[in-house]
Formats: structure tokens, C-alpha cells, sequence
């Protein structure tokens, strides 16, 4: 039950408000100051292990469900004081991040790319002249606090057998909504938040019905997402076929407010940058006095990154945004394994060399930490990738205070 320690953390909190009210009858102001502060401290202890104790005599007495509302409360006050994150991206990199963050905050904002051109939201955009709806849908569930089943009834995808297949029920859903909020797309995405009660937010980076153009160091040009990873030229850059398109109210306010910005992980070209193209968002981040960290992937991406170091995937960003935008660079310095480094070399996919004296003579912050997942495939491991990013912004948050 803990209820014991609690009581002794009380008892002790006690102890110390006694010991600062003698300081404070004390002639000279230094100690009587010091003697408030002690006070201060022992209040802080009475508070945290009363409240504690109370949680704990409350779930051992209440009904099985009623403890579960008790530790619902309690946890959801707690997560309502952690720190106000934006991430910015989009794909399942995305998705996955702020599926772990979720636990350490409730103030959650993802800001995602909407310049999918392939698979379901490809169609989707072709017959109903709207934005992409899929990384959008992934986030919605990723952060819904609704059933399993919702999440998983999102994310169904219909059989090759049926008229449907190909699509998710999820785009297809958001697609619905569009068409009954009369094209707004924005709205359409805050009602199926309800949905699914998510923790936090999910916006559009922009509603303009945009498509990723890539321009290659061959001279050569291709429109649209799904066509950009190109093996036999270089990205030299990438831009929208709407230059003019703006960032939503939301993500520019959610980028003012934050306390931290966190960019990717990602594919580079095709869902970070198209988010820091859109005109204004880079300026806006640029002037945020949040804490900025750029999350490099672990494998290059073959026909977008061959041969990218992490300092190479800082470069890139910057040159499409503004050197402002990132405060510090989050890259994995552990080797996948022999075997899993082969496989993904018949796929022309490489571990990014974890050049971190590079970026620091960039200017910039870099942590080179394991954040290593060997599974069916090499990716960020969620639970190092969020351990890492949570002490990264508690230690900026120590040395600011």
C-alpha cells in the first residue's frame, strides 16, 4: 500500500515547517529567510505524501472500477502539469513518438504534414480535392484514449476482395466528416479527436491542398510524395506546388506556446521539411523560446538520403528553414547488427554515421546516445527514444531554472 512511507514523508515535512518557524524568530534576516524556505519545503512534503497516502488508502478500499477512476484522475492531473510539447513531422516515425510522450505529458500538440500523395490517401485526394488524411489518422489514434478497438477500427484496412481495398476505415472516415463540415478540414479533425478522446492535439500544418515537388541536382523534377525517392539523383531541394500556402491558426499558435519542439523522426525530404516549407512555420519556430530538438533517423532512406550522415539531415533542414530552428540534435551511436546492417543492404539502406563533432561545429547541442530497435526492422526504440528525449528536456529545464 506505501502508505507508511507517505506518512513518514508527512511526518518529516512536519519536522521541517517546525524547524523553519524556530529560524525565523531568529534576529539576523539571513536565517529567518532561510527559515521560510525550510517552511516552503515542509509544506511540499506534508502536501505530496498526504496526497499521496490518500491515493493509495482510496485504491485499496474503492471498488475495482472506482479505483481505476481514481487512478485515472490522478494520473491525468498529473499530466495536465507536464510540459508543453509540439512535434512536428509526419509517417509512422511520428506516430510512434508521441505514442510513448503521451504518458509523460498530456499537452501534446502534433503538427503533420498533409502532402501525402500515395496509397489510400492518394485516392482520397484525387476524388475529393482534400489534403492527405493519413498521418493525420495515425497520430489521432496513436494518441486516443479511447478503447483498443476504436484505435484498431481506425486503422482497419479493407481486403483486396472488397470495392474498398486499399483504403483505412480512418481515412475514410475523416474524408466523411470533411464533407459534413462543408470542406473544413480543420474542424473535421477536432470532431474526430472527440471520437476518439485523444490526449492532446493533432492539427494540419497547413489546409491548402498541397503537393511536395522535388528538384533534383540533375535538374531534373518530380511532383508529388510518393514519387520523390529518386536513386539516381540527389534531392536539392524540395518545395510546395502552393508557395503561398499558410500554417493553421492552431499549429502557429501550439508553436508559440510551446515549451519544446521536437522535429522527426521521419523520412527528411517527405515528412519533416514539407512541414518547415510551409510559408511562415520556420519563422515561427525560428522565434519560439521553446527548447528545439531535431530526432535524426537511425537508416538512410535509399532514393532520398543514400549516403547521409546526421550531420548531412541537420544541413538539409536548415537550408530549407532556418538555422534557428533546431537547438539540439538527438542521433544513435550504436551499430544495428551484421545481420540486420546486410539486410537492409540489398535495400540500399544504410546506418547514419553519427558525425556529432560535425553538428557541434554547427552550433549546436547533440546527445549520441543508444536509441537502437532490431526487430522485423531497424528503427527508433520507443521506449530508449523517449527515456532519452524526457531527460534531455528535464536537464534544459534544470539548467534554465
Amino acid at each position: 500500500m506505501k502508505v507508511k512511507r507517505w506518512l513518514l514523508i508527512s511526518l518529516l515535512g512536519v519536522i521541517i515547517v517546525g524547524a523553519g518557524a524556530v529560524l525565523t524568530a531568529d534576529p539576523y534576516p539571513f536565517v529567518s529567510v532561510v527559515g521560510i524556505l525550510w517552511i516552503l519545503c515542509g509544506m511540499i512534503f506534508i502536501v505530496m505524501g498526504m496526497g499521496k497516502m490518500i491515493v493509495s488508502l482510496l485504491t485499496l478500499f474503492l471498488p475495482k472500477g472506482e479505483r481505476e477512476l481514481v487512478n485515472i484522475l490522478y494520473q491525468k492531473r498529473y499530466l495536465e502539469r507536464g510540459p508543453k510539447i509540439v512535434v512536428i513531422g509526419g509517417g509512422h516515425g511520428l506516430s510512434h513518438l508521441i505514442f510513448g510522450l503521451k504518458e509523460y505529458t498530456a499537452n501534446i500538440t502534433a503538427i503533420v504534414t498533409v502532402a501525402d500523395s500515395g496509397g489510400s490517401s492518394g485516392r482520397l485526394r484525387e476524388e475529393f480535392n482534400i489534403v492527405a488524411p493519413g498521418d493525420i489518422r495515425n497520430c489521432l489514434v496513436a494518441l486516443a484514449d479511447a478503447p483498443a478497438l476504436m484505435g484498431e477500427l481506425f486503422q482497419f484496412r479493407f481486403s483486396k476482395d472488397s470495392q474498398l481495398q486499399g483504403h483505412n476505415f480512418g481515412n475514410l472516415f475523416l474524408t466523411a466528416m470533411v464533407q459534413l463540415t462543408n470542406g473544413d478540414f480543420e474542424r473535421a479533425v477536432k470532431e474526430t479527436s472527440k471520437v476518439l478522446a485523444i490526449r492532446g492535439n493533432v492539427v494540419p500544418s497547413t489546409v491548402s491542398n498541397v503537393h511536395l515537388v522535388a528538384e533534383y541536382m540533375d535538374g531534373t523534377i518530380t511532383q508529388g510524395e510518393a514519387r520523390i525517392p529518386n536513386p539516381n539523383s540527389r534531392v536539392k531541394r524540395v518545395y510546395l506546388t502552393d508557395e503561398a500556402a499558410y500554417p493553421t491558426a492552431d499549429a502557429l499558435a501550439a508553436i508559440a506556446q510551446a515549451d519544446v519542439i521536437i522535429l522527426g523522426p521521419g523520412s527528411l525530404y517527405t515528412s519533416v521539411i514539407p512541414n518547415l516549407i510551409v510559408k511562415g512555420m520556420s519563422d515561427a519556430i525560428a522565434k519560439s523560446q521553446a527548447f528545439k530538438i531535431y530526432v535524426c533517423n537511425v537508416m538512410t532512406q535509399h532514393g532520398e538520403t543514400d549516403n547521409f550522415s546526421a550531420s548531412d539531415h541537420v544541413r538539409a533542414l536548415i537550408e530549407h528553414a532556418n538555422k534557428d530552428v533546431i537547438d539540439a540534435c538527438l542521433i544513435n551511436n550504436v551499430q544495428a547488427p551484421e545481420e540486420a546492417r546486410n539486410r537492409y543492404k540489398d535495400e540500399g539502406s544504410f546506418p547514419v554515421e553519427a558525425d556529432a563533432d560535425k553538428i557541434r561545429a554547427m552550433g549546436y547541442r547533440v546527445v549520441a546516445t543508444d536509441l537502437l530497435g532490431v526487430t522485423d526492422y531497424v528503427r527508433h526504440d520507443s521506449t530508449k527514444l523517449n527515456h532519452a528525449l524526457i531527460k534531455l528536456v528535464e536537464t534544459h529545464r534544470v539548467i534554465r531554472r
